[in-house]
């Protein structure tokens, strides 16, 4: 299945941050679905900060530590499963860096004005007339997409409708 990369930016952190929120909505309503995504702003003094939405980290340790419980249980020592899978989940998740690259993620943001941020979002799937919708009233700007000319023209004359 094709993903998609969309780079939206605002005026603010608070509006970036309310569409973040707004994406978990939208996921619930299974109006979107993300492969991952990120937020990016630059404070008034230039500093450049960074937060992921998903932490691979934190998904492989989560992963290592069920895997790692059910091994165990076999052997019978579940503690010690788990404890080894949560750890050993841990490092491949450190290790595994999928999603949005870190390096264009700092990129994008290096052009950032600001007071200004940026999210950016790796689609899965998407209901995009409602995503648009839902969308719109924090004014985004497309700062930069994967998707074809079409279809991103297409984008930013609905978010600007």
């Amino acid at each position: 299945m094709m993903t998609d990369l969309v780079v939206l930016g605002f005026s603010d952190k608070e509006k970036a941050e309310a569409v973040l929120r707004l994406s978990k909505e939208l996921s619930k309503q299974e109006l979107l679905d993300l492969d991952d995504a990120a937020l990016a702003w630059r404070t008034h003094d230039g500093r450049i900060h960074v937060r992921q939405s998903f932490s691979p980290t934190a998904s492989g340790a989560a992963g290592g530590a069920l895997w790692g419980t059910l091994f165990g249980l076999i052997f019978l020592m579940p503690v010690f499963g788990a404890a080894v899978g949560a750890a050993t989940g841990a490092v491949a998740g450190k290790l595994t860096d999928v999603g949005i690259n870190d390096a264009f993620i700092k990129e994008i943001a290096g052009t950032l004005e600001p007071g200004r941020a940026a999210v950016f979002a790796l689609v899965r799937r998407s209901t995009p007339d409602r995503v648009r919708d839902a969308l719109r009233p924090f004014g985004p700007t497309v700062l930069r997409t994967s998707l074809t000319k079409d279809r991103e023209e297409e984008l930013v004359t609905a978010l600007q409708a």
